[in-house]
Parts: C-alpha cells; sequence; structure tokens
C-alpha cells in the first residue's frame, strides 16, 4: 500500500499518470509541465529531491507536489472510491420509502 493518496497526473503532452509515492512524484516531475520555471514547480522539485535523499519529510515534498501540480491545473479530478461509492448505495437503500 502507497503512503499518499493517488493524484492523476494529466502531462500537458496528453498523457496521464498516477502518482502515489515520493519516487512517483519525482519521475512525473520529469514529464511534460506547463512551465518547469514556475515557483511552485521548482520549489516541489527540490523537496521531492531532498525526500529521496533522506533531507526532507516525504508528506512535506508530496504536498509540494500536488501544490505545484494543481497550480498548473495537472490533477485530474478524482472520483469516489470503490468503497465509497458501495457505502453510498447501501445508505440510499437503507433509506427507503417513509411507513
Amino acid at each position: 500500500m502507497s503512503r499518499f493518496l493517488p493524484l492523476t497526473i494529466r502531462f500537458v503532452s496528453g498523457g496521464t499518470m498516477v502518482v502515489t509515492t515520493v519516487a512517483e512524484a519525482r519521475k512525473a516531475l520529469d514529464g511534460a509541465w506547463k512551465n518547469k520555471e514556475a515557483p511552485a514547480y521548482l520549489e516541489a522539485a527540490r523537496l521531492v529531491d531532498d525526500a529521496i535523499a533522506g533531507t526532507c519529510r516525504p508528506a512535506i515534498a508530496f504536498a509540494a507536489f500536488k501544490k505545484a501540480a494543481a497550480q498548473q491545473g495537472l490533477l485530474k479530478p478524482a472520483g469516489p472510491s470503490a468503497a465509497l461509492t458501495m457505502l453510498d448505495q447501501l445508505w440510499s437503500r437503507s433509506k427507503g420509502p417513509p411507513g
């Protein structure tokens, strides 16, 4: 199991990638972004590299990566999980008609 909730990145080139680890974030940072000179992108790249080197907490690096991707409009909206969909279905069945 990964440490972070999955993020789906849609690159400028049209490809997508699911990112769940700092190592995957590093790989995604090498993909086609809108602006690799943007301050948030540069900070994310630095923090991800630091996390891989062990000098930064992975959660901080992953949050910076998510922020950079969101600022550049690369985050693909996530739908509800399969478990949440199942719970919603169970809840709507249990409501039933009043009687």
